[in-house]
């Protein structure tokens, strides 16, 4: 059964600047994380949301990201074995965006 994880990320920046470093830090995942991480899929809903999905050890993560005023929040369907490690998780979003947008 899949948990649902909330992660709320604080920001200043425009919504443009957030959405082209976002975009670049995509294209760098997907090169530095291809032979752990498999292909990672994303792609915008209109001018504030992402939708993105990924596979990690066997494991199909489907979350979103929506760019909001002073804060990003990241939506993420957890597996059931990932769910164990949910704090890990959180904490890994927050700081590899809070570095990308702060």
């Amino acid at each position: 059964m899949a948990k649902t994880l909330e992660v709320r990320v604080p920001h200043t920046l425009d919504q443009d600047e957030i959405k082209r470093r976002l975009d670049e830090a995509l294209v760098r995942a997907r090169s530095d994380y291809a032979d752990s991480v498999g292909e990672i899929t994303a792609q915008w809903d209109g001018e504030e949301k992402m939708q993105f999905n990924l596979a990690v050890a066997g494991m199909k993560f489907d979350g979103s990201l929506e760019i909001r005023i002073e804060e990003l929040l990241v939506t993420l369907q957890l597996p059931g074995a990932a769910a164990l490690f949910s704090g890990r998780i959180r904490e890994g979003i927050q700081e590899r965006l809070g570095g990308l947008v702060g």
